[in-house]
């Protein structure tokens, strides 16, 4: 019995070993864009909790439930979900997603639905943008807009001409184009612009014409024209944009303070934890204007920092696109690395003074849970391209096999097809009978 069980313990021991050595050759085979895309990714949560906590420990500890670690709680939980939903993805999620795009794109466009449901929505700031459901919050913007990218990316890949013309694009045009007005209407017009950047994106990943992509643009600047004009409070966002001093007390408030939160930073800033601006004067602090901190305490080298990483991110996001395995693939690394890049880029060109403020928030840093939850599965969904995965496009799932492409592979390629000779099996040649004797006369 014992040297049964020692041999049973021994067979456990050596099947141990061999997964273990199979997992570190897959870890040492894995591309150095793997190796980035976790890396930054990483590195920007790390940096998001510890300046969310930095941003709203006053705030929190000065709020209702006199907490000065409540968003840090919850920025924790969230983060552990998306990272749990990151690691799932980048193993074998990108087939599965592809095969439930159609369900999540319905599911998202019923959530926009239901958020203006009075009732149902839950109205924050005069925006109604969330589901409530006890603890938990869901943004359904940001679920839509990935499950967008995902339609398109799987759109474009089967259909490759599509955008030879717009009449061709139209189908996926008209889906994000509804979705965008929802978005809109919630309001939340910083969403819909990310949106709508992001599919232009992918248009152009997947080879669509410059004089299209201007029409496109045209009419999109037609409808943001419209919906700034349309609410009194964007005309102002506009207007202060161009000149914050005007109004400083009033809409131009947030973008001042900001400035000085800046300024106030120099070059090393005043220290983690120190800054003034987050307790007293700047609101929406651990939001959308978290970058304003960061340079109040971090200073132009903490902001120089965020910024690399998220260079570090679209370096390796788009190196994950040329180097994917098929077009699918291709198309969605660069639509996921452009959104990322463009929600961060509309962020910090507002609290720089750069563009009009938005409301967007900064991926991975700021707080906001589905923002957290969606971006830290999209980059999962990355990672899995860059590790060599890949989908099987509906169309091929459809197909039926060919009988004679089977019997070519059972008998290794001397299979004929019907009406062909037969004595090409055996080493003739076309055209070796009747005809070629009489050539040889």
């Amino acid at each position: 019995m014992s040297a049964a069980g020692a041999s049973l313990r021994g067979g456990f021991a050596g099947r141990r070993d061999a997964k273990r050595r199979k997992a570190a050759a897959k870890r040492r085979a894995r591309p150095l864009e793997y190796s980035l895309l976790l890396t930054a990714t990483m590195c920007l949560v790390a940096f998001g909790v510890v300046m969310v906590f930095s941003a709203s420990s006053s705030a929190a500890l000065l709020g209702d439930n006199g907490d000065g670690a409540y968003f840090l709680k919850r920025t924790l939980m969230f983060g552990a979900i998306g990272l749990v939903a990151l690691r799932l993805l980048s193993v074998h999620g990108l087939n599965a997603i592809r095969q439930m795009t159609p369900a999540l794109l319905a599911v998202s466009f019923a959530m926009l639905l239901l958020v203006m449901v009075p009732g149902v929505g839950a109205e924050v700031n005069g925006a109604s943008r969330w589901l409530v459901a006890g603890p938990i919050q869901v943004q359904p913007s940001e679920i839509a807009k990935v499950a967008l990218l995902l339609y398109g990316a799987s759109l474009l890949a089967e259909r490759p001409k599509m955008t030879r013309d717009l009449r061709g694009m139209m189908p996926l045009l008209s889906v994000a184009g509804i979705a965008c007005l929802l978005i809109v209407i919630e309001p939340d017009l910083g969403t819909a612009m990310v949106t709508a950047f992001s599919i232009a994106a992918l248009l152009v990943a997947a080879g669509a014409k410059l004089r299209h992509l201007a029409v496109i643009a045209g009419i999109l600047l037609l409808f943001v024209v419209l919906a700034v004009l349309i609410e009194p409070y964007r005309m102002a966002r506009l207007t202060t944009f161009l000149n914050p001093s005007a109004d400083a007390s009033g809409a131009g408030f947030q973008s001042t303070q900001a400035s000085i939160a800046l300024g106030s930073g120099g070059l090393f800033g005043v220290g983690l934890g120190e800054s003034v601006q987050k307790a007293f004067y700047l609101p929406e602090a651990h939001t959308d204007m978290i970058a304003a901190v960061v340079g109040e305490e971090l200073g132009l080298l903490g902001i120089t920092v965020l910024v690399g990483l998220y260079m570090l991110l679209g370096y390796a996001g788009f190196r994950t696109a040329q180097k994917a395995k098929d077009r699918y693939g291709r198309l969605l690394a660069a639509a996921l690395t452009a959104m990322i890049l463009i929600q961060a880029s509309i962020n910090l060109f507002a609290v720089l003074g750069l563009a009009p403020l938005t409301g967007v928030t900064l991926p991975f840093v700021s707080y906001g849970n589905s923002s957290l939850i969606v971006t830290l599965a999209s980059v999962g969904l990355l990672l899995n391209i860059a590790g060599g995965g890949r989908a099987s496009s509906s169309a091929s799932r459809r197909r039926p096999s060919d009988p004679r492409r089977s019997m070519r592979l059972i008998d290794g390629g001397g299979g004929r097809a019907p009406g062909g000779d037969r004595r090409r099996r055996h080493g003739g040649t076309r055209g070796s009978g009747t005809s070629g004797r009489r050539r040889a006369r």
